[in-house]
């Protein structure tokens, strides 16, 4: 995979998610963060005597022949990923997968015609739930799509401006408790 080879001859940090396991092919602190910061669950790497990690496999080839790769998150600084890694990967994968944002220093691919707007009308007609009866609340792009099928989307105040204009509405903020707020104010 592209992506897989680009982050180890440019070291730039990246996770490919395979069902249960997190995976990468070098080591770097960004990639810790994904736990440290993004509480990831613990259950996706492997315990080491200093910390949590993602399992390293540093062959390209070994991870393409073992692993089936649902998503791929590459790591760096809000302005590397803005200027440099999204508008490649986006034009790279153009057609073959979408490339999103849920906060500034991470940059998901995945495949085409995954979302979580699309995730949510699987389970709403698995259920036999009208969008009608849903309510949505999101800040980061990746929720866009949600957003937008939800009788109401919810963007938080600290949400991008993606997801606020996808929105019907704009709560607090996650440090305001935004969600909850939310859940009080028009859902109870």
């Amino acid at each position: 995979m592209q992506v897989l080879s680009y982050s180890l001859e440019n070291r730039v940090p990246v996770v490919a998610f395979s069902e249960d396991r997190c995976l990468t092919v070098f080591e770097h602190p960004l990639i810790d963060s994904l736990h440290e910061i993004y509480h990831e669950p613990k259950e996706l790497y492997v315990k080491t005597p200093s910390t949590m990690q993602a399992e390293v496999i540093p062959s390209v080839e070994q991870i393409l022949a073992s692993f089936e790769i649902q998503k791929l998150i590459l790591l760096g600084t809000a302005e590397g990923i803005s200027s440099t890694l999204r508008p490649y990967w986006s034009e790279a994968t153009k057609g073959l997968a979408n490339v999103v944002q849920a906060v500034p220093d991470m940059l998901e691919i995945v495949p085409l015609g995954t979302s979580k707007g699309h995730g949510v009308k699987l389970l709403l007609d698995h259920l036999g739930v009208s969008e009608k009866e849903v309510m949505a609340i999101g800040d980061g792009e990746n929720d866009v799509e949600m957003l937008r099928l939800a009788s109401l989307g919810i963007a938080l105040a600290n949400g991008s401006d993606l997801a606020k204009a996808a929105a019907d509405a704009i709560g607090l903020s996650n440090g305001e408790d935004g969600v909850a707020h939310a859940i009080y104010k028009y859902a109870l």
